[in-house]
């Protein structure tokens, strides 16, 4: 009798479904049933006897949880170990859950620092930029390249899992998840570091020094011309003077000064302090509701 091997499209097919893996997520084994739907189409292929299906469907419904990416590789090894037991060799049901349980628990922690901490941000942060400036192609552009990554990245590994077979099980221990999570965790607190001050705005309005401007400094809206010429006059000299000079009056507030010191300085101190408060457990709904009142409050007596 010749060997049963899953087929390419039996593979993508399972790399399809396993999309939909938190589908059906429940309290008590939290994501089986996602996890049970995935593997069908290689059930089907690798055991043509009803029976055999069930007992294979019924041993995969046992409790499995890991982050909803990184569970590929774990999918792949374990159709490479169906695919050894449909085909004779002495691999029962404790080997396939013991290979998933001792594979789902370090991977889980490497999903989040790769694709919520670092890809995600980016390509938001991308599309949102586009999106703010008035493109439509920002939105577009996160969904697309979001999903086309997303799905790749289930496809090959899944592949890579199914290929390698249990062999990868032995680079679970040997420090190459934790190098890939200390990695992914820096790029991606270095791009939310670079977007702070893009995003984070705070102005200080008190004001520091009110200078007289000699003439020449400042728009002299007496001596403009009249009608569209005076416009036009204002505007060069307004370029002219950097943005400056639309009164006699200098006035210098103390955000201005901060940045001549530090630009973007009370932004980064910001959010450096809602790490803080996150890190000590503090609540977001709370770190938003009492940045809103701060704001309120520093608009209202006119100090930011």
């Amino acid at each position: 009798m010749a060997d049963v091997k899953l087929t390419k499209q039996d593979r993508f097919s399972v790399a399809w479904r396993h999309q939909f893996l938190q589908g059906s997520w429940n309290y008590e084994r939290m994501q089986n049933g996602g996890w049970c739907y995935a593997i069908i189409p290689a059930i089907k292929r690798l055991y043509p006897n009803k029976e055999d299906q069930k007992a294979a469907l019924k041993r995969h419904l046992e409790f499995y949880n890991t982050h909803p990416y990184v569970s590929a590789p774990v999918m792949g090894v374990t159709l490479a170990l169906e695919e050894e037991r449909a085909n004779g060799a002495p691999v029962d049901d404790t080997t396939i859950q013991g290979v998933k349980v001792g594979m789902m628990g370090p991977l889980a922690g490497v999903g989040d620092p790769v694709f919520w901490f670092t890809a995600r941000p980016i390509l938001g942060a991308l599309g949102a930029s586009m999106a703010m400036s008035g493109s439509i192609a920002g939105p577009i552009i996160f969904f697309v390249v979001w999903n086309l990554m997303r799905f790749a990245f289930l496809y090959y590994t899944q592949e890579f899992g199914y290929k390698v077979g249990t062999e990868i099980t032995k680079d679970l221990s040997g420090g190459l998840l934790g190098k890939v999570t200390q990695g992914a965790s820096i790029l991606g607190m270095f791009i939310i570091g670079s977007l702070v001050q893009r995003w984070v705005s705070i102005s200080f309005t008190p004001v520091v020094s009110t200078v007289k401007q000699q003439a020449g400094a400042y728009i002299d809206w007496a001596k403009l011309p009249a009608g569209t010429k005076g416009i036009q006059e204002a505007l060069i000299q307004y370029n002219a003077l950097g943005g400056n000079g639309l009164s006699q009056d200098k006035v210098t507030t103390l955000q201005q000064n901060l940045n001549q010191l530090i630009p973007g300085l009370a932004a980064v101190l910001l959010t450096l302090l809602c790490c803080r408060l996150l890190k000590k457990n503090v609540s977001p709904i709370v770190i938003i509701i009492a940045l809103f009142v701060v704001g309120v409050i520093g608009r209202f007596f006119g100090f930011m």
